[in-house]
């Protein structure tokens, strides 16, 4: 990893602590959070020609804080404020040392935003993705992304929200975003959705060390409990998902023994504590077919059936595409890849261009030997997807079927 790469990664985790700290110190998050976003750009130019500081939290706290005087001082209706900043400034070296991160991750998720707003803050102010990346995620374009981030920061100071771990039932109304924001870091991190690299380890253990503080606060909450497991049993396979040059391997393929056995362990002890007694729900559903793939020693001994049923019953609690998309999978591996294609032929409207969906169909065809035509969608899908180990995996299974007849 370049130096540019480590301080990268650093300025993304430490990115929460200090708006955290901002927040709590002074208020006012929307100020806040653009004065750790300049903050973070002068460490992005400084950092790797001058040498990390002693203490890159504080300096970065340090920073932030004196951009944010420097914006209230810059407004004269607002001089109070700038009295009272100058009067909380810390002497220097002097940085606290409290992770707000999760009373962060709440305040974004306020009610008084939309859920996509709530996303969209949640991702840039605790998952560090920057407002180009959550564009791309929510495919739309950046400018409009940017507007929406500054609405919604608006629209919590007009709110008048306080910045401390909402009480017990506020927390309930708010978890279900929560652990929506946690997950769809997580994927991120997983299977980053553009660039070199298949995936962000700094994204997937930030949104795995969230989700563990969640779960220490509401241990009795089943689908919290669900989430966290299924963040364990996917994240044991990272391991062996990739070859040393970064190309992806796929499930089937993976040497087994490298997977984390300590994670699986402590993901299918959760499962199994969890499931016989909470309501169940989407991630404990999808925390336990991930068990099931984990559990087995070889790709063929997998228990499809189990895993068909499990997504029977998801698709009952969470219906949706992907869901049906995956359950065609495990549908062709119980009564054959003809009866998997069928079912994809359900999502030709709602997953159109999609590059998942012609990525499985491609495989599916290739089981059912129509070599020309899983060629044809391999190369669709990889037209289509903007991770490059992805693009250069589906090319090769592509290339492998041979030349097309006429070329």
């Amino acid at each position: 990893m370049t130096a540019d790469a480590r301080a990268e990664d650093l300025l993304r985790s430490l990115a929460p602590q200090v708006l955290g700290a901002l927040v709590r110190r002074y208020g006012h998050f929307d100020a806040c959070e653009d004065a750790v976003q300049e903050a973070l750009l002068a460490a992005a130019r400084q950092w790797p020609q001058e040498g990390l500081p002693e203490s890159p939290r504080g300096w970065l706290i340090t920073v932030a804080s004196r951009r944010l005087a420097d914006h209230w001082r810059s407004e004269e209706a607002r001089r109070h404020r700038e009295e009272a900043v100058a009067a909380l400034e810390p002497p220097p070296g002097e940085t606290p040392d409290r992770d707000d991160t999760l009373t962060l991750l709440f305040l974004c998720c306020h009610p008084a935003l939309s859920a996509p707003s709530q996303l969209a803050l949640t991702l840039r102010a605790v998952g560090g993705l920057t407002t180009a990346e959550i564009a791309h995620a929510f495919l739309v374009p950046e400018s409009t992304m940017a507007q929406r981030i500054s609405r919604a920061k608006q629209r919590i100071r007009a709110a008048g929200a306080r910045f401390d771990l909402p009480h017990e039932t506020e927390r309930a109304e708010r978890l279900r975003v929560v652990l929506q924001v946690l997950y769809l870091i997580f994927n991120e991190g997983y299977t980053a959705s553009a660039g070199p690299d298949l995936q962000r380890t700094d994204l997937t253990a930030e949104a795995i060390r969230l989700t563990r503080e969640l779960h220490r606060l509401m241990p009795e909450d089943g689908e919290t409990t669900g989430l966290l497991a299924l963040m364990l049993l996917t994240d044991a396979r990272r391991p062996a998902r990739t070859r040393t040059d970064g190309s992806l391997v796929p499930l089937a393929e993976q040497d087994r023994a490298a997977w984390d056995r300590a994670a699986i362990k402590e993901g299918t002890d959760l499962v199994a504590a969890t499931l016989p007694h909470a309501v169940p729900g989407p991630y404990q559903l999808q925390a336990a077919i991930a068990a099931v793939h984990d559990e087995a020693e070889r790709a063929e001994d997998t228990d499809w059936l189990q895993i068909l049923g499990l997504y029977g019953l998801l698709e009952r609690f969470a219906p949706g595409p992907m869901v049906t998309l995956n359950r065609a999978v495990a549908l062709a591996m119980v009564d054959g890849p003809l009866a998997g294609l069928a079912l994809l032929a359900e999502l030709d409207d709602t997953l159109r261009g999609h590059h998942r969906l012609d990525a499985v169909r491609a495989h599916l065809l290739e089981q059912a030997g129509d070599p020309e035509a899983a060629r044809t969608a391999y190369r669709a899908a990889a037209r289509r997807t903007t991770s490059l180990p992805e693009r250069r995996y589906l090319e090769s299974r592509a290339a492998r079927l041979g030349r097309p007849s006429g070329e």
